[in-house]
């Protein structure tokens, strides 16, 4: 799945356009090393989002074409 689908879908962030802006910023990291928009994603992942002063880890868990709002929290984990 493409890495800014898979943001929107996991609600880490709110809007597609907004992920795609941020990508190409260069805000987000996979596995270490900054990412496309069009990135693949997978299970076993780790994503690192710059939001500012803040930043957010996570571990892919699960990938989906949607979700509820409910379901998805379970598509990752955050890290420290």
């Amino acid at each position: 799945m493409r890495l800014d689908k898979y943001l929107k879908v996991s609600r880490l962030i709110k809007r597609r356009t907004v992920a795609n802006e941020a990508c190409d910023a260069g805000r987000v990291l996979v596995n270490g090393k900054t990412a496309k928009a069009s990135s693949d994603v997978k299970v076993g992942d780790t994503i690192e989002i710059m939001f500012g002063e803040k930043t957010v880890k996570v571990e892919v868990l699960g990938i989906a074409d949607t979700s509820r709002k409910e379901e998805a929290a379970e598509l990752f984990r955050y890290l420290t």
